[in-house]
């Protein structure tokens, strides 16, 4: 059957019920090349980083959750099955505002208050006038006291057909439906399913039916998947109530999520606050607050001179990228140091920038004195010559000002491990995944495995470490994680890292901490992307042109 083309309506629903926001996470381990679980003699006293976190949506464990959903129904007060109904009137409203009222939803709901809220969804889009049928497997656990009672007013409603399911009574013809709603299990599932609940999550993803699971596909656990065994609904949208969960910030649960949408209804805003959490969610309007508006009598000298190393033979266009970056990133004032041949068409075509000429021919064989620098960025295009290495040696003992590493120059560190505990306190890399796993010297079967050891990285290291990829982590040297919003696809190109590096350097030379130019530059890096990808295609982007619109980006932040 094929799917049903989403048609926005006019919701039926007051506003006060719901607002939509719609946004688009340790087994044994190998043998460790570097002892980074242990910190360094020493370890350097990490930069104060004063951002007020509050600013940021957290990312809760299922612990976590539980607490909040248990603290908010004490505050308001608020009995469990209002804040059910409460929750299921933002689902019900979503669904009704996305799909045309001729949709015919089947509805599979659990025994658990997940299930609850499948079935308050579906006597509410009943009333809505949408044709739906309720199917309850019988998956062998005592059903939820909110989950009976709305159980209880299904039944009361006329029109709604109720069909259970068990073992030996055989699985339902799905053909008829347009939509399934997944409410088996949803976020506070905390083992793998098996057996009769594996059979129904087996036949929901044989059927050809499109599939919107509420909070999260059941079978995929809130806070731990790097070694998914069970049965996962594969779904196509999945609706997370109030904030993402962790699950849905790793590729490999993909297959599993589809594409999520953030659906607040209205869980205390102060018991969040109060609630810690290492995990946040950088969204435009957070990373707006970290945005410096200029004044009107400041000058160049007011926004930094900054040094960038790039260049080698044959990767010029790295060090034409990442200027290109620096520059439209706004500091006052660039210096790059590239091999004399190349310094000549780096000016033709970027005539802002100045040269520090090495005598080298094909690579950098010396360092610049340094004292007039504001910020440094060295590694991309700068190749792996022993002599190019000792430069990146000599930068890492003499640099005082801030300090950002990428490309070549992590490549050049995970050839030389002894070499990362010299690294300046808060110094920013910013490797892919398969650069994370050189200098980490472990070779990683997960993102989520990944995650974790790189958040002990910058713990042990004292860096800022910017993890790249779909949602780029930033991971400050507390431990703290900030996934990113923005970016597509199309920034899967070369490049585009290169000018990542030169936004970070650009920003840190206008006085921006580590922290603030790793998540500010990140989040522009991406929207830049978006904004351009908006106007042609994720596969026709090229790096060069996330430098030309961050103009654009930057314009985006001024709203408030």
């Amino acid at each position: 059957m094929s799917k049903v083309s989403k048609v926005p309506k006019i919701n039926a629903l007051s506003d006060d019920f719901f607002i939509v926001s719609t946004l688009g996470i340790l087994g044994t381990l190998a043998h460790f090349r570097h002892s980074f679980f242990k910190k360094p003699n020493n370890s350097p006293n990490f930069e104060s980083i004063k951002i007020l976190t509050n600013y940021f949506m957290k990312i809760f464990s299922r612990e976590q959750i539980s607490l909040i959903d248990r603290q908010t129904r004490d505050l308001e007060p608020i009995s469990e099955i209002g804040l059910m109904e409460r929750a299921s009137l933002a689902l019900a409203g979503w669904i009704q505002a996305s799909y045309p009222v001729t949709t015919r939803i089947a509805v599979f709901a659990g025994p658990g208050n997940n299930g609850g809220d499948a079935l308050a969804v579906a006597r509410i889009l009943a009333t809505l006038h949408f044709s739906v049928v309720v199917y309850i497997p019988e998956l062998g656990r005592q059903r939820s006291e909110a989950s009976l009672i709305n159980l209880e007013r299904l039944k009361e409603c006329s029109g709604i057909e109720v069909i259970e399911i068990s073992e030996h009574s055989g699985f339902p013809a799905l053909l008829n439906f347009d939509l399934l709603l997944d409410g088996l299990y949803g976020a506070g599932l905390n083992r793998p399913l098996d057996g009769f609940a594996s059979r129904v999550i087996d036949y929901i993803n044989d059927s050809d039916v499109e599939v919107v699971s509420i909070d999260l596909p059941s079978g995929l656990l809130c806070d731990e998947n790097q070694y998914n065994t069970g049965s996962i609904v594969r779904a196509d949208i999945t609706l997370t109530l109030e904030f993402p969960k962790l699950a849905l910030f790793f590729g490999e649960n993909e297959q599993y999520f589809g594409k999520w949408v953030i659906v607040p209804f209205g869980l205390n805003s102060k018991v969040m606050e109060e609630t810690v959490s290492d995990h946040y969610f950088l969204d435009q309007k957070s990373v707006s607050v970290l945005h410096k508006q200029r004044t009107k009598f400041s000058h160049k000298g007011s926004y930094g001179h900054g040094l960038l190393l790039s260049g080698s033979k044959g990767k010029t266009g790295a060090a034409q990228l990442a200027a290109k970056g620096a520059l439209r990133a706004g500091l006052g004032l660039l210096t790059v140091h590239m091999p004399e041949p190349a310094a000549g068409f780096l000016q033709v075509a970027l005539p802002e920038t100045m040269t520090s000429l090495d005598s080298g021919k094909d690579m950098i064989t010396e360092l610049p004195d340094l004292a007039k620098y504001t910020a440094i960025a060295a590694g991309p295009g700068i190749g792996m010559n022993p002599l190019t290495q000792k430069v990146v040696k000599m930068l890492i003992d003499q640099a005082n000002v801030p300090l950002v590493l990428d490309a070549d120059a992590l490549n050049i560190l995970a050839a030389n491990p002894s070499w990362m505990k010299l690294l300046p306190p808060n110094t920013i890399l910013t490797p892919h995944p398969a650069e994370f796993d050189r200098l980490s010297g472990i070779v990683l079967k997960s993102e989520e495995e990944r995650l974790q050891i790189a958040e002990q990285f910058a713990v042990s290291y004292g860096v800022v470490l910017i993890l790249k990829g779909a949602y780029t982590r930033i991971i400050l040297p507390d431990g703290s994680v900030y996934f990113n919003s923005t970016g597509n696809p199309g920034m899967a190109t070369g490049g585009s890292g290169d000018v990542l590096t030169g936004i970070i350097l650009g920003l840190l030379c206008q006085g921006y901490t580590a922290a603030e130019a790793a998540m500010l530059g990140v989040f522009l890096h991406g929207r830049s992307a978006d904004l351009r990808v908006a106007a042609s295609s994720e596969e026709s982007l090229l790096a060069s042109e996330i430098a030309d619109h961050l103009g654009e980006a930057f314009a985006s932040l001024k709203w408030r």
